[in-house]
């Protein structure tokens, strides 16, 4: 019966569904703060927080009442009208994070595409950039989406094969690497150059002390925009409420998503100071869903929720020890720990008869948490900001255990 259940949605999905995820064989039906509960009724610590998007923990109240209560009201007009909340949270969330202006959207990958719009109009019409010569600057191991102009910044494989030809005006370096940047930068075409503080697809990618600082450095410099893809790492996921704060940087064009709603629907953000943002102008770029009445009434509660309950300092605490408690694990499995606040991986060596990772995944499911692979050898532990001392350690043993007996 157990196994029956699951299946009969996991086989629907199969048949009906494009096969573009290869998911762990788990069919999730309820989640609270920390946990998820399956559709037989077992329950998991999840340390996956959907990439960081439910950082204030599932269905946290205070989120959900806010879009219960505007829904009840309107949820859509659309830009071709004003709406009664689109003034208030955008003044609410340029003030929290202090920019001018905000341009609201959707998805992640969305405010990746609007801050890239943004820095080549602000390429030609600012900095003098000749028409359809400006340049944008990414590193090696990106990632911030699977749309067309995403991949062609990739140098994944697997989000490029098969899916040319691609996006012209990019540039790749890599990443950590200030003199190869400083280098790049003396090109006049450059407009900006796009990362993410740690790289999180790419397996928590912790870049050196004083990279983030050096950045900004040289993209003052050489007149470059700074654009912190901070879709993941933001929101107070590594114990800051951004990452760019643990070196006080402030990048020229921020990109916010995910925990932007407490995983409730899709809300990405793209702020920036005025002489870039008014480069747009009407008819220039929008969205049908962004900034939405409901959408502005849930970031605004989301927002609320990470301050009020100091979830930028709980994320710290907590990743403290979680990163201790993994160093100490006695395995020859574990050949890395890494990360800030409460986005950390470990990287597993292959064990076994061609073992891997993904394997480890599924015994950590058997045991009751719910973590997924990346590149094969690693795994990313990010659970929700809400967890607590009592949790992080139960949390702990099972992986502790879980690696240990994999070797028996």
């Amino acid at each position: 019966m157990t196994a029956t259940k699951s299946q009969y949605f996991i086989d629907l999905e199969h048949h009906y569904g494009a096969h573009n995820y290869h998911p762990l064989p788990v069919v999730l039906e309820k989640g609270e703060g920390t946990f998820v509960w399956d559709v037989e009724g077992k329950k998991y610590y999840d340390f996956l927080s959907a990439y960081s998007a439910v950082n204030q923990g599932h269905c946290h109240p205070k989120i959900i009442q806010a879009l219960i209560h505007q829904s009840t009201k309107i949820n859509l007009t659309s830009r071709a009208f004003h709406n009664n909340l689109l003034g208030e949270y955008e003044k609410f969330i340029t003030h929290y994070f202090g920019y001018d202006k905000v341009l609201p959207m959707n998805t992640g990958v969305e405010g990746g595409e609007t801050a890239l719009k943004l820095a080549r109009k602000w390429g030609y019409t600012i900095k003098g950039i000749e028409e359809n010569k400006a340049k944008i600057l990414f590193v090696e191991g990106n990632f911030w989406g699977r749309t067309l102009a995403a991949i062609s910044s990739s140098t994944d494989p697997s989000s490029t094969t098969g899916f040319g030809p691609f996006m012209p005006g990019y540039e790749i370096i890599p990443y950590n690497n200030l003199p190869v940047l400083e280098e790049k930068l003396k090109d006049k075409n450059v407009a900006a150059f796009m990362f993410e503080p740690i790289q999180g697809e790419a397996g928590v990618v912790v870049p050196d002390e004083g990279y983030l600082k050096g950045v900004r450095d040289l993209c003052t410099t050489h007149n470059v925009l700074m654009i912190a893809d901070e879709v993941q790492t933001g929101l107070c996921r590594t114990g800051k409420m951004l990452a760019c704060d643990y070196e006080n940087v402030k990048p020229d064009i921020l990109i916010l998503g995910k925990a932007l709603s407490g995983g409730v629907l899709p809300i990405s953000a793209v702020l920036a100071n005025d002489e870039i943002m008014l480069c747009i102008k009407p008819g220039e770029h929008g969205s049908t869903f962004g900034g939405n009445p409901m959408a502005c009434a849930v970031a605004m509660a989301a927002l609320k929720v990470l301050t009020d309950e100091n979830l930028a300092e709980n994320a710290q605490l907590m990743g403290d020890i979680f990163r201790a408690r993994m160093q100490k694990i006695n395995s020859p499995l574990i050949t890395d720990v890494r990360g800030k606040g409460l986005l950390n991986a470990i990287v597993i060596k292959p064990f076994g008869e061609n073992k891997t990772a993904y394997d480890v995944c599924l015994t950590l499911k058997e045991n009751g948490l719910l973590a997924k692979q990346t590149h094969g050898d690693i795994i990313r532990f990010a659970p929700p900001l809400v967890i607590n001392e009592e949790q992080i350690n139960a949390a702990c043993d099972i992986i502790e255990q879980t690696i240990l007996g994999l070797l028996k």
